[in-house]
């Protein structure tokens, strides 16, 4: 069980280092977008749509990072005075509901993919991009929270 949740740690870190990416990436195209505009008075037309495109996938990519690191906001008015066994099982079921909401939005947002996909639906933007490129980004953020949450879950379940 350890090792799953290390091998776990391991890939939610990894996705990290991508969503670090892409807010750099992202950086850069506004960079690009503002230094073309100012100098030679033109637009690269796609820096509004693709930034947005970059941030979305910033973010699904980097929030099971964020979780395993403790980065979400936790109220813990009534935790802080509970003892840290009955923490743990708060934990725990926090997590497993967590997870099972993650499973859903990982489910929807992969049907809204494929509606992408099987529809040949494309941004109304001069790019025309596909929007199932754009929007694949969703459920693998959440697959990876899953995961997340699955190795929260062990953590938990191992302190015991």
């Amino acid at each position: 069980m350890q090792l799953i949740s290390h091998i776990i740690d391991r890939l939610c870190k990894v996705i990290a280092y991508l969503s670090g990416l892409l807010l750099i990436s992202l950086v850069l195209l506004i960079l690009c977008e503002i230094f073309l505009r100012a100098v030679f008075n033109t637009s690269t037309m796609i820096a509004d749509e693709y930034s947005g495109y970059l941030y979305l996938a910033s973010i699904f990519l980097g929030i099971s990072y964020t979780f395993l690191k403790d980065g979400h906001i936790r109220i813990n008015i009534l935790t802080s005075k509970l003892s840290n066994k009955t923490n743990r099982y708060i934990d725990i079921y926090a997590g497993v509901v967590t997870l099972l909401v993650f499973a859903f939005i990982a489910y929807r947002t992969a049907l809204f993919a494929y509606d992408s996909y099987s529809l040949d639906m494309l941004s109304e933007a001069v790019s025309e991009t596909p929007l199932y490129l754009t929007q694949i980004v969703m459920p693998l953020g959440a697959i990876f929270f899953i995961l997340a949450a699955v190795s929260f879950i062990i953590k938990r379940v191992k302190n015991d």
